[in-house]
């Protein structure tokens, strides 16, 4: 399980005094605290590795928009330390799938659903992340899909 993986991370984290690393993996684990203390009055409850990889995917697209904003704004410190996050965080999410094998998941589920045109975009989207949701980015899938339909 990935929440096993990230409590190893933190007592390895604390082990080495690599504080950059240990900070980050806290942050994720008080992220999945909020997580489940949400979802404590939720009538279903998703499979615990599909709830740790949708947190961990929504933390790297927030902190990849706030290194945008810090590049914009002149800092370029605060922007490498949100992008030392991103990559710890990284390690924890399954391998993405490349750009490729994307492309051949989105002809396939089109040729399920019978895709033809850019209005059939949310089945393919929508099943495109039921079969895929934590291999791929959803935003750049996304614009592949509107591309492929077009």
């Amino acid at each position: 399980m990935i929440r096993d993986s990230i409590k190893a991370a933190q007592v390895a984290a604390m082990k080495s005094g690599d504080k950059a690393r240990l900070a980050a993996v806290r942050l994720i684990l008080a992220k999945l605290k909020d997580k489940d203390i949400e979802l404590r009055t939720a009538s279903s409850v998703p499979d615990d590795d599909v709830l740790v990889v949708d947190v961990l995917q929504k933390m790297v697209k927030q902190r990849r928009e706030s290194i945008a904003m810090y590049e914009q704004g002149g800092r370029p410190e605060l922007a490498a330390a949100e992008a030392a996050e991103v990559e710890v965080i990284e390690d924890f999410l399954p391998a993405q799938m490349g750009e490729d094998e994307v492309k051949a998941a989105i002809e396939a589920i089109k040729a399920e659903v019978g895709a033809t045109s850019i209005k059939d975009m949310g089945k393919v989207v929508g099943a495109l992340k039921a079969k895929h949701g934590s291999q791929i980015d959803m935003g750049k899938a996304s614009a592949l899909v509107k591309a492929a339909l077009a």
